[in-house]
């Protein structure tokens, strides 16, 4: 049997992740006994943490879908030339 490796996409599993720790973070800071502006200001600085993380994340995204592209790029490429190759033999 031809088997292929198989290829899956961890970005909704990292999403997931993501929005389990935020979710658990703000129930963290709500149950925790503290004054409203001290609340706040966690929230606000937990806010601040989350945006600095996910901008990371997509600039890592933007990185590796550059890579992609370049890559696909070159197998286009290459795929053109073995196409040019094969039919300038065949006319011979």
């Amino acid at each position: 049997m031809n088997e292929s490796p198989t290829c899956t996409s961890k970005g909704p599993m990292v999403l997931t992740f993501i929005a389990g720790a935020a979710l658990g973070a703000v129930v963290m800071a709500l149950v925790t006994p503290k004054s409203g502006p001290e609340l706040r200001g966690d929230l606000k600085d937990l806010g601040r943490r989350a945006k600095k993380k996910a901008g990371g994340y997509v600039d890592d995204a933007s990185e590796a879908l550059d890579d992609l592209k370049d890559r696909a790029l070159l197998a286009v490429d290459d795929l053109k030339r073995g196409v040019t190759d094969a039919v300038s033999d065949l006319r011979g």
